[in-house]
């Protein structure tokens, strides 16, 4: 056996135990049993392979991220990497190395220390190459795990680059609301209309600029449905509450910066991966928000936060 390659899988399986009993796992989530479903939708995901047109190409794009990650962490079949993910696969996770075979090490090393992982994909969304996965992940069972937003970025049909957020699961929330289900009616993972993916962009990033970085609380009556439902454990529910929530933040921290990277739209939902620096000089946290609009109001959210190390097995960054 190759000793440095036998080093870095001990150093993985370390790595991965320490983060998973902290509540903030290292590695991306997977859906449900075989053959892999996309989460709000009735069929099959499709076949690897298979294209008709732009909305089947998403939906290819979609299957393939489950069925790599179900693949790997669920299953321990690491030659679903070897089928759908280049061999320069440039990884932003701070725990793991750029390349594919790293993420065979990653993969191996989790299988080892949680055999009995449970991934619990809720929703999965897919615009131009990226997709985005929210998901519940449970490293043991009987345990809260972990909320965990990916985005994976396609190229010729592969996966090509990948960026996550991970947090711990709390015991309870500010607002009483678990961090995955769907209470807005319809009540379904599934992503609406793709003939709403373009204006329910254009609002949800007109609300985050105005509101997190132009800081404008009135951007909240100017965007925010009546019926408001809330995810961020930390936030109370409704209009009121995050009214208050984020009150309080802007005000306990007035030169907070947050730089929104990657939107990623599909039908109803929009999620946005961005940088939130609290001070000048600090390294800041990486946070997904994923948005729900109906009716051209925004209805509900979810987010995962993850503070970003002072150190990284990649020189990516985590953006």
């Amino acid at each position: 056996m190759n000793t440095t390659a036998s080093a870095r899988r001990r150093t993985l399986a370390a790595a991965l135990m320490a983060v998973a009993l902290t509540g903030a796992a290292a590695v991306p989530a997977v859906a449900s049993a075989a053959p892999p479903k996309v989460p709000g939708h009735g069929r099959a995901a499709e076949t690897p392979g298979v294209r008709y047109g732009e909305s089947a190409r998403l939906d290819y794009q979609k299957a393939v991220a489950v069925q790599v990650l179900k693949g790997v962490f669920e299953r321990g079949d690491m030659t679903v990497i070897d089928r759908y993910v280049r061999p320069d696969y440039i990884q932003h996770n701070p725990l793991a190395p750029d390349g594919a075979e790293t993420f065979k090490a990653f993969g191996a090393a989790w299988r080892q220390q949680y055999p009995e992982t449970a991934f619990n994909v809720k929703r999965v969304i897919s615009e131009g190459d990226l997709v985005f996965v929210h998901s519940n992940v449970v490293p043991s069972p009987g345990t809260r795990g972990i909320a965990e937003g990916h985005i994976f970025r396609f190229q010729g049909g592969k996966i090509a680059e990948h960026w996550d957020v991970l947090q711990a699961v709390p015991a309870t929330t500010a607002n009483g609301n678990d961090m995955f289900s769907t209470i807005s009616r319809p009540q379904t993972e599934a992503p609406g209309p793709a003939r709403l993916t373009a204006y329910n962009k254009k609002l949800v990033t007109a609300f985050v600029d105005r509101l997190l970085v132009r800081k404008d609380l009135s951007a909240i009556d100017a965007y925010v449905g009546s019926e408001y439902h809330q995810h961020s454990p930390n936030v109370p529910d409704g209009v009121a509450g995050v009214k208050a929530g984020l009150g309080a933040y802007f005000a306990q921290f007035p030169q907070l910066s947050i730089t929104p990277k990657r939107v990623i739209a599909e039908g109803d939902l929009v999620a946005i991966h961005s940088h939130y620096v609290n001070t000048p000089g600090e390294r800041g946290r990486a946070i997904v928000d994923i948005f729900r609009v109906r009716g051209g109001k925004i209805v509900e959210h979810w987010d995962s936060t993850q503070e970003v190390p002072e150190t990284s097995a990649n020189d990516n960054t985590m953006f």
